[in-house]
């Protein structure tokens, strides 16, 4: 009898790890907002936007208050997202193709401008588990030969080497995405492709990538939104640019309708859903403002690097839990690689897993996040790399050697410049920089 029992229980426990086994890893839908400053959102501290659709997801979410692009613009960052690995590392370090000042007191690197095939994205990574994948929107990272297509992505929808849309209308002029009926709203089209992918690969694992243009310039928007905050901003207001406004609005309009389509569907709790900005928001003619942050775009400050970020896995991750945690771009690849069940490749990478934080089963493990910046940007920024530690943050600009250091704990807008006051600090710090820029290989700007 006792023999018989202990049969059944072991088939028991032989059918619960067969099934767990075969249990299909996750879909990840990425989305990815353009040049979205850290308190764009309402429930990010902006009391002009309205961002209802993202609210709501923010309350089903673990919402990271510490959140980090890796670069201050563009392109570095989304080739950070895709591998893994700081642009420093894959010396891709300003957008494409850059800024060209001939009267700079310093020369630029000479740069890689594309991502390279043999770097590893995560459409590769994930492909061996299955994976349909899709890149819609914004790509920015090379020529035709190194588009989505040609890194793993089984679709490509919009993405070409441009950086901004020569139209937010159709008719759009890029050459990956048909036009549509004329005065059609990109960010409206991406999202009916996007959905379109969900609705198509709803009974295997994917991976959505959600790229939108917005709210990158040109600054175009529905005329009657645009009307609406006109009414609305008030002169006292930080925001007070309305076409800007209303392109916040058409991306909460295209979240709502992404979370609608996976709950319709009832993936949401086999999904996770990251919302992201690839840097901080533009501050150059008032587009936005990311007060209290210092600076924006383009900045070694925080207004130029720290961003909103929101992650929803129902059943995984609790609802409405917020994290200091600072984390930074180059976490998405081993955290969706470990969430999906497949080793990441070879290569150094320098994210680090997620799951710890998102499931509450603990800390992470890193000492700091860096930043490598050898360029000049038309916002007036100068070559530099930066550093944060627990609360404390140091910039080394590179044309005079200076070093800045700010306890961000206590001092969130980076006014009070304590490298003299705390020198031992500064040094440990930059050393640090130092350090990180040699096991890198960091490419460094060279006096005139």
């Amino acid at each position: 009898m006792q023999t018989r029992i202990a049969a059944i229980l072991l088939a028991i426990i032989i059918a619960v790890f067969s099934l767990r086994g075969a249990e299909t890893p996750p879909n990840i839908v990425f989305i990815l907002i353009d040049d979205m400053g850290w308190t764009d959102l309402h429930c990010f501290g902006s009391s002009v936007y309205e961002t209802p659709h993202i609210d709501a997801l923010a309350k089903q979410s673990m919402k990271f208050t510490n959140a980090y692009a890796a670069c201050n613009v563009c392109s570095p960052t989304r080739a950070s997202i895709m591998t893994g690995r700081y642009p420093a590392r894959l010396h891709l370090t300003d957008w494409i193709p850059g800024h060209v000042a001939p009267k700079d007191k310093m020369r630029v690197p000479d740069w890689t401008m594309y991502l390279p095939h043999d770097e590893i994205t995560i459409a590769q990574a994930l492909k061996p588990a299955g994976y349909a994948s899709a890149s819609i929107g914004k790509w920015h990272l090379g020529g035709p030969e190194y588009y989505p297509d040609k890194h793993g992505f089984d679709i490509n929808i919009a993405g070409t080497h441009k950086g901004q849309p020569p139209s937010y209308f159709s008719p759009y002029k890029i050459d990956t995405l048909t036009d549509g009926k004329p005065g059609e709203y990109i960010t409206d089209r991406l999202t009916d492709e996007a959905v379109g992918f969900i609705e198509k690969n709803k009974e295997k694992p994917f991976f959505l990538y959600l790229a939108h243009f917005a709210v990158h310039t040109p600054l175009q928007a529905k005329k009657e939104v645009v009307a609406k905050y006109k009414a609305k901003i008030k002169p006292d207001d930080l925001q007070t640019n309305a076409i800007y406004a209303a392109m916040v609005e058409g991306v909460d309009e295209s979240i709502g309708r992404i979370v609608a389509k996976l709950d319709e569907l009832k993936l949401n709790e086999k999904t996770i859903l990251v919302f992201f900005s690839d840097n901080g928001g533009l501050v150059l003619g008032k587009t936005t403002n990311n007060a209290p942050l210092r600076s924006g775009k383009g900045s070694a400050y925080e207004g130029g690097v720290r961003v909103p970020m929101l992650v929803r896995w129902p059943g995984k991750i609790a609802p409405g839990t917020v994290s200091d945690t600072p984390v930074i771009s180059t976490d998405f690849f081993p955290t969706f690689c470990a969430a999906a069940g497949v080793k990441p490749n070879a290569k150094p990478l320098d994210g680090v897993n997620l799951l710890p934080i998102l499931t509450g089963a603990g800390p992470i493990q890193r000492n700091a996040l860096y930043w490598h910046y050898p360029h000049y940007h038309p916002g007036g920024a100068t070559p530099h790399s930066a550093v944060r530690a627990g609360d404390f943050k140091l910039i080394e600009y590179f044309e005079d050697g200076r070093l800045e250091l700010y306890n961000l704990k206590d001092d969130l807008s980076e006014k009070t410049n304590l490298a003299e006051k705390l020198p031992e600090k500064a040094k440990e710090l930059h050393q640090l920089l130092i350090d990180y820029r040699k096991d890198v290989g960091a490419q460094m700007p060279t006096m005139k």
